[in-house]
C-alpha cells in the first residue's frame, strides 16, 4: 500500500496528492501542515543560534584552560627554583649574611630571575631566607615566593646524626 508523504494513505487511485493552485493558499498533502514540510526558517535560525552559543562556550573553557596551564606550569617550575635556592643555602659551608642578592639562572630551557633576601630573626641561631622568582624578560612580576630558615653550619668534627638502626642494635 502506497502512503504520501506525511504517513497517511493517499487520497484517491494510489497517486500521492497534489497541490492544488489556490487564490490565497496552496493546500498541502496531508492534515498536518507543520509537521510535512520539516523545519521553518526561524526554527532552523534559532537551532543555528543555540549551537553557536554552545560552540562560543566552549572556546571560552578552552581558551581558559590553556591560559591557566601556561600560569600552573610557570609557578611549579618558579616553586622549583627557589625550593633548590634556599636548600643550597642551607647546605652550604657558610652561615649567609644578612642582605640581598640577585642572580639568573637557566631551567626547563628558559631565563629566571631570583632575588634572595636574608634577614635576622629574633632567634640568635636563625636567618630567615626569602626567595622570589620571576622571568628574566619580566623580573618585576614576582611568580612565586619561598621562605626558610637556615641554621648556621655545624662546626668542624661534628659528627653527624645516624638517623638508620635501633640504639639496641649498636647504631
Amino acid at each position: 500500500m502506497m502512503t504520501s508523504r506525511c504517513g497517511e494513505p493517499p487520497r484517491s487511485g494510489g497517486r500521492a496528492p497534489r497541490y492544488r493552485a489556490s487564490t490565497r493558499t496552496a493546500t498541502r498533502p496531508c492534515n498536518q501542515p507543520a509537521r510535512c514540510g520539516g523545519f521553518t526558517l526561524v526554527e532552523a535560525l534559532v537551532a543555528l543560534i543555540i549551537v553557536a552559543l554552545g560552540m562560543m562556550a566552549v572556546h571560552t573553557q578552552l581558551n581558559q584552560y590553556a591560559v591557566t596551564s601556561v600560569y600552573i606550569r610557570e609557578k611549579t617550575l618558579a616553586s622549583w627554583i627557589a625550593t633548590n635556592v634556599l636548600t643550597e643555602l642551607s647546605v652550604q659551608g657558610e652561615w649567609p649574611e644578612p642582605g640581598s642578592e640577585d642572580d639568573e639562572i637557566e631551567y626547563a630551557g628558559r631565563q629566571w630571575h631570583y632575588t634572595v633576601e636574608i634577614s635576622t630573626t629574633q632567634v640568635e641561631n636563625l636567618r630567615r631566607a626569602d626567595v622570589s622568582v620571576s622571568l628574566a624578560e619580566d623580573p618585576e612580576r614576582v611568580i612565586h615566593t619561598v621562605s626558610g630558615l637556615i641554621e648556621p653550619p655545624a662546626p668542624p668534627g661534628f659528627l653527624a646524626p645516624r638517623w638508620f638502626g635501633t640504639p639496641a642494635e649498636g647504631g
